[in-house]
């Protein structure tokens, strides 16, 4: 077995992988900036390439979003070389959540059959 790093040693691990985590969320940010003025300096969307560009933009803006989600979510639930939060696990499935669930069911059912409904009468 290893030996145990050094408290010093493991603080200067902790703030390097954090000062990563920021660094790429900092260049995520101004990433998305740079796209929403680049989608904005666009114009209209009817000039040749401009809908094409406006979707890459948007798609990359997504991108780096979801970028910076996921870093912020791992700091949180692992902690670089420390201490790990582990989700609650689902409890057991029961008679009366299966009952919920067709209930629920029934009422987005019945809710999708009127707006179809409706939805042929006005048109």
């Amino acid at each position: 077995m290893s030996e145990p790093l050094p408290d010093a040693e493991l603080r200067q691990i902790r703030n390097r992988v954090l000062d990563l985590y920021a660094a790429v969320e900092a260049l995520m940010i101004l990433g998305i900036a740079v796209l929403v003025v680049y989608a904005i300096r666009l114009g209209t969307l009817t000039s040749p390439g401009a809908q094409e560009s406006f979707g890459i933009a948007v798609a990359l803006m997504f991108l780096m979003a979801t970028v910076v989600v996921h870093l912020a979510d791992r700091t949180y639930r692992v902690w670089p070389l420390g201490r790990r939060f582990t989700p609650k696990s689902p409890g057991p499935i029961t008679t009366q959540a299966e009952v919920r669930f067709l209930k629920v069911l029934v009422v987005v059912l019945a809710a999708a059959a009127i707006a179809y409904v409706l939805g042929g009468l006005i048109a």
